[in-house]
């Protein structure tokens, strides 16, 4: 069992990669001028930006739904609206 978690285990090196690809894709750090940011404050700031996508998401699906209630169910516009809530 040993030999199967030290082929499965990531490098320092490949979790710095990691960690310096997730800095890039996080708008929060991504734009800062300073490259030196802890590996925990990145984790921290992309769980936040996607708690904070959840929500968007959650939201523009939420007025999504109210658009659709409001328009004629057998419209061009009510059958777009339905391919995106889906």
């Amino acid at each position: 069992m040993s030999s199967r978690r030290s082929r499965s285990r990531i490098s320092d090196d490949q979790i710095a990669d990691l960690v310096s690809k997730l800095q890039q894709l996080i708008p929060e750090i991504g734009n800062r001028r300073s490259d030196k940011v802890s590996a925990s404050k990145v984790l921290q700031e992309t769980c936040n930006y996607i708690r904070n996508l959840h929500r968007e998401v959650d939201g523009l699906s939420e007025r999504l739904s109210q658009l659709l209630e409001s328009t004629d169910s057998d419209s061009a516009q009510a059958a777009i609206i339905r391919s995106l809530l889906m």
